[in-house]
C-alpha cells in the first residue's frame, strides 16, 4: 500500500487533515496522522484528534508527505516539525500542503524557487515573507514538480482527488468523489472563489435580486439600463449603488459570471465553443475568446484542453 503521512498540530483546521484523509483512505492508501510529540492534537474548533505516531518516529520512504493547515504560527517555528519536514521530504515521492500548511513548507525551505498557493487570506503574507516563492492566489491547488500546495479547507479534498487521479486514473477519483457526495471534482486551475463570492453581496434587497437575476439570465440583455429596470431604479443611481455595495461595476459583475459559467461548461461538457458562447451571453465565440484572453490569459480552446480530459481524449 502507498503510505501517506499527514502532519497535524494543535490549532489545525480539522478538515485540512480529515478531508484528504477520507479521500486517500477511500483510494486504498495507508494514511497515518503524525504530531510533533505523538500526543493527540486539538483543532481550532476544539475537536480532539488522535494520531498514529510522533513525527520523530516517522521513517521513510513515503509516497506522500502532507502538511495540514490552520493556525500554523507555532508549527512553522517548531524545530520538531521543521526537522521532520527537511528529513522526510527527500524520502517522499511527493510533498503536499493544505491551506496555510504551505507556510510551514515555506519556512522549511521546501518551496524556494517554486510556484505555490495557499488560503487566499495568507497569500499576501507568504509573498511578503518568502519572496523566492512565486505565490499564485487564484487556483485551488498548484503542482510544481513533486510539490503540491492547495487553497483552504475543502480544496484539500480536491488536491487529494488529484493525487488519486494521478496514481490510479480519473475513473477511480470520480468514484471516490461520488462516494463522498462531492458536487464535482474541481481541477486545480479553478479559482478559489466563484465570481459571486468575489463580489460582495449587496445590502439592499433590490440589488440582491439583481445579482440573483443575472446568474439565472446570462444570455439576456444585461446592460445597465436593463438591470436598473429589474431593480426599479434609474440607470445612474443603480450603477452607483451596485458598485458601492458589491465592489464591482455591473458590467464587470456580469462579465465575471459569464466567464465562470463558460469555464464550468468547458470543464464538464463537450459542447462546441460557439454554443457555450451563446449560452453564457457572449454572443459570439470571438467575443468569448477575447474576454478569456483578457481575464485568464488563455483562449477557451486551450482552457478546455487543460481541464477537460473527456473533451481531449
Amino acid at each position: 500500500m502507498q503510505r501517506v503521512v499527514i502532519i497535524v498540530f494543535d490549532r489545525l483546521q480539522q478538515l485540512d487533515a480529515t478531508g484528504p484523509f477520507e479521500v486517500l483512505r477511500a483510494g486504498g492508501y495507508q494514511v497515518e496522522l503524525a504530531s510533533p510529540t505523538g500526543e493527540p492534537v486539538r483543532s481550532e474548533s476544539g475537536l480532539l484528534l488522535g494520531v498514529d505516531r510522533s513525527l520523530p518516529s516517522v521513517r521513510g520512504p513515503l509516497d506522500t508527505l502532507l502538511v495540514s493547515g490552520g493556525h500554523v504560527g507555532e508549527a512553522m517555528h517548531d524545530p520538531i516539525v521543521l526537522r521532520a519536514l527537511r528529513r522526510l521530504a527527500p524520502q517522499s515521492r511527493r510533498v503536499a500542503s493544505v491551506c496555510s500548511g504551505a507556510l510551514v513548507l515555506a519556512e522549511a525551505g521546501l518551496l524556494d524557487g517554486r510556484r505555490a498557493t495557499t488560503h487566499w487570506g495568507a497569500c499576501d503574507l507568504m509573498a511578503r515573507d518568502y519572496p523566492t516563492i512565486s505565490v499564485d492566489p487564484d487556483p485551488i491547488f498548484v503542482r510544481d514538480g513533486n510539490v503540491w500546495t492547495s487553497a483552504g479547507v475543502t480544496a484539500g479534498m480536491d488536491l487529494a482527488l488529484a493525487l488519486v487521479e494521478e496514481d490510479q486514473g480519473q475513473d477511480i477519483a470520480l468514484n471516490i468523489a461520488r462516494g463522498l457526495v462531492m458536487y464535482v471534482q474541481r481541477p486545480g486551475g479553478q479559482a478559489q472563489f466563484s465570481a459571486a463570492l468575489r463580489a460582495q453581496r449587496a445590502r439592499r434587497q433590490p440589488l440582491r435580486e439583481v445579482q440573483a437575476w443575472v446568474a439565472e439570465n446570462l444570455n439576456a440583455d444585461l446592460s445597465v439600463t436593463q438591470l436598473a429596470g429589474v431593480a426599479a431604479m434609474s440607470p445612474r443611481n443603480f450603477a452607483r449603488a451596485f458598485a458601492a455595495e458589491t465592489g464591482v461595476t455591473p458590467a464587470r459583475y456580469v462579465e465575471n459570471l459569464r466567464v465562470e459559467a463558460a469555464r464550468r461548461l468547458l470543464e464538464s461538457t463537450t459542447r462546441p465553443v460557439e454554443e457555450i458562447a451563446a449560452i453564457c451571453g457572449f454572443g459570439t465565440a470571438d467575443t468569448m475568446r477575447r474576454t478569456f484572453l483578457r481575464l485568464l490569459n488563455v483562449p477557451p480552446t486551450d482552457y478546455r484542453r487543460r481541464f477537460n480530459k473527456e473533451a481531449t481524449a
